[in-house]
């Protein structure tokens, strides 16, 4: 039996405002093949999770670069992950942008590709700002980006076997703990 426990969303922020304009060495820069904004999201994702879901090919995990799951870079596995996750690891329902909070996840789509995946770190006076990598972005207002359509990641909670404390070493790009 899985246990649930909050995300925690201040932690995802922190961990957001930190790393949005540098590189965590414990994680492979993506920028060059492909794009580095959903493996940040990932990594935003772990830091409020501290849990990893190491189902090979569909669950969401990173021990190296060639041992990830697509979800941890991948756009639209990313999604698929978080909507349909029933195991370890966090969860997330699709919403209205209007229901959005803090550490919640945003995905822009131009030309019928799901290209671009965000962090909330800021929600001022009914903006959104975001924090991304490839491009990257701290607080940046969603409003300068160009997209046809965008979708709200509400992440509900987190499932976990036995709790684990990574936030600090993960936060210090020291060790990967789970």
């Amino acid at each position: 039996m899985l246990n649930e426990k909050e995300y925690d969303r201040i932690a995802a922020v922190m961990y957001a405002r930190k790393w949005a304009l540098s590189r965590n060495p414990l994680f492979e820069d993506f920028a060059g093949i492909g794009g580095d904004c959903t493996s940040f999201a990932s990594q935003c994702l772990l830091a409020g999770s501290c849990a990893m879901n190491f189902t090979p090919t569909f669950g969401w995990y990173y021990i190296s670069p060639t041992r990830r799951t697509p979800s941890w870079s991948g756009v639209e596995f990313f999604y698929d992950f978080l909507i349909a996750n029933r195991g370890i690891g966090p969860y997330a329902v699709e919403l209205p942008l209007s229901q959005r909070e803090l550490g919640d996840i945003i995905q822009l789509q131009k030309e019928n590709d799901w290209y671009h995946t965000l962090v909330i770190t800021k929600i001022e006076n009914g903006e959104i700002f975001v924090s991304a990598h490839t491009n990257d972005a701290l607080d940046r207002p969603l409003s300068e980006y160009r997209y046809d359509a965008s979708r709200l990641l509400h992440i509900k909670g987190v499932r976990y076997a036995v709790k684990a404390d990574c936030f600090a070493p993960l936060y210090n790009g020291t060790e990967l703990r789970l």
